[in-house]
């Protein structure tokens, strides 16, 4: 009983410092309400108000971002505190585990937590679009685009003769694209989210997050609706311009990360105008070269290494999207220039948070640790 009423006490000090620090991103969360309503009134106004998605990712996110990420985050912290700071471990796990950090990373999980209404909107307007643009009118265009600006062909011949049709390569790329992509990127969501040591960032680049999945993935997307390389000859009749490339991919089709088994998947749902756990068919542009790119912008502005690094993961990401039938390389070039101008505009027009303030009562530690990157809170 005395275990659990200190317990309590702790969980109640905890929640009563995060308090002020979710009013102070009540306009996330008013982003986030005015874009659910705008998805709605959406959605009905086109008569699709059965392709709505929210039920959908309840479990997956809370597991992802409740649960997985925090262990994940906590594993770290405890190895961190082991291995770097020797004599002065205590020291340093009372000040990474100390009620304030705590705090801080519980306002964060609130905000992942409406991310997840966020998610659930963008999808459901995605499963929107075909209804509203009545199919997709600019596969053909933005495919004969892509042929001229590539010296007449269509980019992934040229990428199959840099790696050859083989059977290794594919499975690495597909692994890349569909499972350690998503680690990355909402690896970085959470640790932004939830870690003071990004306060000066958070508002700003949630405000990216969300301003690039719009503007890529909903308006320009339903603007100039394409299903891409692998729809192209159910969308346009003509099955042969990317059949080449279709057939080398479906060797894969048994693989755990098996790029046509999605394809797959994602077109049976379109046929049977149902809806499921990231459903919605669109190429222009990339989602995934747009958030990729974003992050990439960000880890630059954090750390000129880590940036460098992370700007040729994107080139690799936008490559893979093409090799894998998802996009036209155009789709590439447009989500990153979009992500720059995103960017751009924020750190103009957001200004930075101001730093976190701990109370000292609560958090004893040397300046040391505090400044140090490794020093991260629970659930960074």
């Amino acid at each position: 009983m005395a275990l659990s009423s200190v317990a309590f006490r702790q969980l109640w000090a905890v929640t009563k410092q995060a308090i002020p620090i979710v009013r102070r991103d009540s306009g996330l969360y008013l982003f986030i309400v005015i874009y659910a309503l705008a998805g709605l009134v959406f959605l009905h106004a086109i008569g699709a108000a059965d392709r709505s998605a929210y039920s959908i990712y309840f479990w997956r996110w809370i597991s992802l971002n409740g649960l997985t990420l925090p262990i994940f985050a906590v594993l770290v912290d405890i190895s961190l505190i082991i291995h770097r700071f020797d004599s002065r471990r205590r020291l340093a796990a009372k000040y990474v585990f100390s009620t304030s950090r705590l705090a801080y990373s519980l306002s964060g999980l609130c905000l992942l937590m409406a991310l997840m209404i966020f998610q659930g909107t963008f999808t459901s307007v995605k499963n929107g679009m075909p209804v509203w643009q009545g199919g997709f009118r600019f596969d053909v265009l933005q495919a004969d685009i892509d042929a001229f600006l590539h010296f007449g062909a269509d980019p992934w011949r040229w990428l199959y003769l840099v790696v050859e049709k083989n059977d290794f390569a594919r499975a690495a790329i597909e692994w890349n694209y569909s499972v350690f992509y998503f680690v990355i990127n909402f690896g970085a969501l959470f640790f932004v989210a939830t870690s003071p040591l990004m306060t000066s960032i958070r508002t700003r680049y949630i405000i990216c997050f969300m301003t690039v999945w719009i503007v890529i993935g909903n308006i320009l997307a339903g603007l100039f609706l394409s299903a891409g390389p692998a729809f192209y000859g159910a969308v346009t009749g003509d099955s042969a311009r990317f059949g080449e490339q279709l057939a080398f991919l479906a060797r894969g089709a048994g693989s755990p990360d098996s790029t046509v088994s999605y394809q797959h998947y994602l077109w049976t749902l379109h046929q049977a105008r149902q809806t499921g756990f990231a459903s919605g068919i669109s190429a222009f542009p990339s989602v995934h070269v747009g958030w990729a790119m974003l992050n990439a912008l960000f880890a630059w502005e954090y750390n000129r290494r880590l940036g460098a690094v992370a700007f040729v993961y994107v080139a690799f990401v936008a490559a893979s999207s093409v090799y894998l039938a998802w996009h036209y390389a155009i789709d590439g070039y447009a989500a990153a220039a979009v992500a720059v101008m995103v960017y751009v505009a924020a750190r103009k027009l957001v200004p930075a948070d101001r730093p976190y303030l701990r109370s000292p009562a609560q958090d004893t530690q040397p300046t040391d640790i505090a400044n140090r990157p490794e020093a991260t809170v629970t659930a960074s």
